[in-house]
């Protein structure tokens, strides 16, 4: 692992105390260039961790906050006519890039708004470009997006459909601190001046180096054998209502070459697998029946231990 990665993971952890395996989730879901969805309570540190990512790790950043009344435009930009007298191109009508137009997006509470917004970073996320009013835009790279959700139960929210949840290559949880780190949450300095004083530790050139590096981490074929078998087994398995897709398995083995690059391997373990399958299979397998009513932490555990390693 290069020098500024862990310099990247240690200014990180001094901001976001106690929580250092969804830091390396996060880490993890950037390098395999992906996007991370981050469901809990509000007040848990999920905004904060996007903030630090992205001035960390120098990236252009742009928050929007998703409400009800958010319109696509609103994402994606708008063409305004130019007025005559206005500059050279008057008589015109001028594009105006929404926010969607930078290297990170922090798409705060996106559960929060209505389907048709929600739906607006779709082609954004899948194809790395927006078509707006018949012209195609490319985005910038490197190009990631932190959502933000609430839980459902909660007041105003609007469910995620599972083609937009698929998109999202990992789901995480902050949940509540330790006690050691919310002491030091509690009697520390406030988490927006830390911030704002963050320093990039690394250039966007290295970030992509760094993903291709991930792409190209030593996959065995009985490690392929591995992932085939915890995909077979979600497909047989009557506890499921349906299996994970090759998607899901190759968002495994994406996520699994950047774990163990996080490591300083050069190939990758079943070990590594198993420790990226919860944030990669979470928010893509649902129980049946009796099952329905186990968290998605059992549903994972129990599939770790059902599968065994070639």
């Amino acid at each position: 692992m290069s020098q500024n990665l862990n310099n990247v993971i240690r200014q990180a952890e001094q901001v976001i105390l106690g929580k250092p395996q969804q830091i390396r989730f996060a880490l993890a879901c950037l390098l395999a260039r992906g996007h991370l969805l981050i469901e809990d309570l509000p007040g848990v540190g999920k905004t904060t961790l996007a903030h630090v990512l992205a001035r960390t790790l120098g990236l252009q950043f742009q928050r929007i906050q998703f409400t009800s009344d958010l319109l696509p435009a609103d994402i994606l930009g708008v063409s305004v006519f130019q007025r005559p007298g206005t500059d050279a191109r008057a008589g015109e009508f001028k594009f105006h890039p929404g926010p969607i137009f930078a290297q990170m997006i922090l798409a705060d509470e996106i559960n929060r708004a209505t389907p048709k917004a929600q739906s607006a970073l779709l082609e954004a996320m899948e194809e790395q470009q927006v078509t707006i009013e018949g012209t195609t835009r490319p985005l910038p790279s490197p190009f990631f997006v932190i959502a933000t959700q609430n839980p459902a139960y909660q007041i105003g929210t609007f469910a995620l459909p599972e083609s937009q949840l698929d998109r999202f290559l990992m789901r995480i949880q902050m949940g509540y601190p330790d006690a050691h780190a919310e002491r030091g949450l509690l009697s520390g300095v406030d988490r927006r001046e830390i911030v704002a004083q963050l320093s990039p530790q690394m250039e966007s050139s290295e970030l992509l180096a760094l993903q291709k590096r991930a792409r190209e981490i030593f996959v065995s074929p009985a490690l392929l054998d591995y992932v085939q078998a915890i995909l077979r087994y979600t497909r047989e398995a009557a506890r499921y209502t349906h299996g994970l897709s090759p998607r899901a398995g190759l968002a495994l083995l994406s996520c699994a070459r950047a774990w163990a690059l996080l490591d300083g391997r050069d190939a990758v373990t079943p070990e590594d697998v198993q420790a990226v399958v919860p944030g990669v299979v979470s928010h893509r397998l649902q129980a049946t029946g009796e099952f329905s009513r186990q968290n998605s932490a059992v549903l994972v555990r129990e599939l770790i231990e059902a599968v065994s390693i070639p």
